[in-house]
């Protein structure tokens, strides 16, 4: 006959209580292992910060293009565009490609994690970055002469915010519903193309009014135009609805397509 062994514990000493965590914890967590992951990425690196850095340094030294006398005032927010661009578009959809393509993105729809917490924690990631990168191609344009006008900085914070948002969506879209080479490529593509269309706006007094609106009609262009402005203190209303009609429809799009494998 075989006794109960004793209980070393008084009753109440372990308490399991399995549950998951609250939704800050959960979007905190989420937020810091995308931002880690995308910091380790050197693609990423390049062209969240070498690429911006480099343009804003050359083109405010070196004579390319007839960009005025003070040409740091409009390098600094065609710059910022770059980089906003570069990381919430074109960064934001390789990575999601290649995570759908490798199975992360599938485990992770299988945790406790929502749908909404993978999505805003990449979101909270490309946002971090984006703050990172105004604030050190606002210290170097002020090193060069950039002198904004102290409203015109929160005014253009209010239009990166809104840029991070539509180019994010967009890039969510992309990264959500092709093929991860595919997706590899057309961000590539895309990135340059928008790039391309921005520029023409620098050349505005050489182009139909016409082609200048077509222009702002591209999330790039709208944004460009829309930076220029608020450095000096004034509202593009008609690009800030561009972005803002975009940002909806990717969001949109992403929310019905996008797809975790």
């Amino acid at each position: 006959m075989t006794t109960a062994p004793e209980n070393r514990f008084t009753p109440g000493t372990f308490a399991p209580d399995p549950r998951p965590a609250g939704r800050a914890a959960m979007l905190a967590a989420q937020t810091r292992l995308e931002l880690v992951l995308l910091l380790r990425n050197g693609e990423q690196l390049l062209l969240t910060m070498f690429i911006p850095i480099t343009l804003l340094v050359g083109l405010t030294l070196l004579p390319f293009g007839d960009l005025g006398s003070e040409r740091v005032d409009t390098i600094v927010p065609a710059v910022m565009m770059v980089a906003v661009m570069s990381t919430a578009f074109t960064g934001q959809a390789i990575a999601v490609g290649f995570d759908r393509r490798y199975g992360a993105l599938k485990r992770l729809g299988a945790t406790a994690l929502p749908r909404w917490g993978i999505i805003a924690g990449k979101s909270g990631a490309v946002v971090l970055v984006v703050i990172v990168q105004a604030l050190l191609l606002g210290a170097i344009g002020l090193t060069l002469g950039w002198r904004p006008e102290p409203g015109g900085l929160l005014l253009g914070a209010a239009v990166i915010a809104l840029g991070t948002a539509t180019f994010a969506a967009l890039g969510l879209l992309l990264g959500g519903t092709l093929r991860a080479e595919i997706v590899l490529a057309l961000a590539n593509i895309l990135w340059f193309v928008m790039l391309g269309i921005a520029s023409v706006h620098f050349a505005a007094g050489s182009v139909p009014d016409a082609v200048h609106t077509l222009v702002r009609l591209v999330p790039s262009g709208a944004l460009a135009v829309a930076l220029e402005e608020s450095m000096r203190g004034a509202v593009d209303w008609f690009g800030l609805v561009v972005l803002a009609v975009w940002g909806l429809a990717g969001g949109a799009a992403a929310v019905r397509w996008f797809r975790f494998q």
